[in-house]
């Protein structure tokens, strides 16, 4: 009778311990913060080129998404609220060239050890967005897919390559019977808010094959197409037939200022005549910088001239890593030593590349738009920056990254801002981080909250 009544009163015990913890529970969440927003950005210098935005501004953020651009946004009204006072706050950057498509094992292919994987690049340079530029052809898309893109926290945009294999190599890119632009074009329709654009590049031949099949391609699934002009061939492949003639209006030109295919004036030391009746068709200038795709010598005198990128990119890889590349906002930095205003890199990071790509969603800070954002800091001193033949030239200033945000949460932030300060109390709302952080434990865990370890 006594081990009956122990067994009893420990089970009673038991339930109640359950239903006392629900309860907890249920009050808890009555008791979770129903505030306006998730974060708020106060004091910062806003730069939002589509909407005509220069000047301090706070800018707010929930679910997400962009809530409120405004003077004043009380710090109450969020769940989290960051002073960026001194800092310039920019729609979350689009680097429109890149290479992403790594695939370890295949040498000398940018589907294998050329490519880098975009998240250990990105945020920390205050990109959210990349567009891969023909790593992968109509073939071996889904691959890159599986592999790469539906595992990473960069948003991944990608320009197809022609060849239906991708970007493998001269074996590959210059058998001209894997240029097909019907099927590239299927793919492309088949994943519309994926394959933004059809790439060609490094062709060796003097044919017109693959300009011909990657317009062919745009043309059918309406995007555009970016050109590596690979070997320079003017007499029957000239740089002035392919920016006024083969080419549509909206098409990108990148490494504008290579040197590589008589993209200046060798009198004037200004634009060729091709670049300036391309510009004047529609044809857009990228910067695409690469290993061995921009001179001094050409940028300097171009931009003096007048002739400035319509969009600033990297073309990131192996090979450009660690060079005179490194990164897109060293690549702005330099724009800025030779020429370009603050305002106008930034412009040529968000809005234009975003406009290029018809993606329109991207790129600014209206209300509404999904709030990928970047904090940057403009650092006043000595740096110096080095072209493809390494040539220096020094500037007095250099754009840094504080925080980056994708999606409405904190995915970089290099000096903790967002924090708690070690020894003071957790913030007060310090229970719903994970609404505006990926650094804070999240108790509705996804998948790819299996890497913090």
């Amino acid at each position: 009778m006594t081990y009956l009544f122990a067994r009893l009163t420990r089970s009673i015990a038991s339930r109640c311990a359950v239903l006392s913890l629900a309860a907890a529970s249920v009050h808890a969440f009555a008791q979770a913060p129903n505030l306006s927003y998730d974060l708020v950005l106060q004091n910062g210098h806003v730069i939002d080129d589509k909407n005509h935005v220069d000047s301090v501004m706070d800018v707010a953020i929930k679910d997400g998404k962009i809530a409120k651009v405004a003077p004043h946004i009380a710090a109450s009204d969020a769940l989290k609220a960051i002073d960026v006072k001194g800092l310039y706050v920019t729609p979350g950057l689009i680097d429109l060239h890149f290479h992403g498509f790594e695939n370890p094992g295949e040498r000398g292919s940018y589907a294998g050890d050329n490519s880098i994987r975009p998240d250990g690049f990105t945020f920390r340079s205050g990109v959210t967005t990349v567009i891969d530029a023909g790593c992968a052809g109509w073939r071996n898309f889904e691959e890159y897919k599986s592999r790469i893109i539906d595992r990473q926290k960069t948003r991944i945009l990608v320009m197809l390559n022609i060849v239906g294999s991708g970007m493998r190599g001269g074996k590959y890119e210059n058998n001209q019977a894997d240029m097909d632009g019907e099927a590239t074009a299927a793919m492309a329709l088949k994943y519309p808010n994926m394959i933004v654009g059809v790439k060609t590049a490094h062709y060796a031949g003097p044919e017109w094959t693959p300009v011909e099949q990657a317009v062919i391609a745009g043309t059918k699934a309406n995007i555009p197409v970016m050109v590596d002009f690979g070997e320079n061939h003017p007499e029957s492949r000239p740089l002035y037939d392919l920016l006024t003639k083969k080419l549509r209006p909206g098409d990108i030109y990148t490494h504008m200022y290579s040197g590589l295919r008589n993209e200046q004036d060798p009198a004037t030391k200004g634009p060729s005549k091709a670049f300036i009746e391309g510009r004047k068709r529609g044809i857009i200038f990228d910067t695409g910088t690469g290993g061995g795709s921009f001179r001094f010598s050409l940028a300097v005198p171009m931009i003096k001239d007048g002739f400035i990128p319509d969009s600033i990119s990297t073309d990131l890889h192996i090979g450009s890593m660690n060079g005179a590349t490194k990164d897109e906002l060293n690549v702005a930095s330099k724009m800025m030593a030779i020429g370009l205003s603050l305002h106008e890199v930034v412009a040529e990071m968000t809005s234009h590349p975003a406009r290029e790509i018809k993606h329109e969603e991207l790129g600014n800070l209206s209300v509404g738009s999904v709030a990928d954002i970047a904090v940057l800091r403009l650092e006043t001193g000595h740096f110096g920056f080095t072209d493809m033949d390494n040539v220096r030239v020094d500037g007095t200033k250099k754009l840094t990254d504080e925080i980056t945000i994708k999606d409405g949460k904190i995915v970089y932030d290099l000096n903790g801002l967002e924090a708690d300060k070690y020894g003071a109390p957790p913030s007060p709302n310090a229970a719903e981080a994970y609404r505006w952080t990926t650094f804070a434990h999240n108790p509705h865990p996804t998948p790819s909250d299996n890497n913090r370890h």
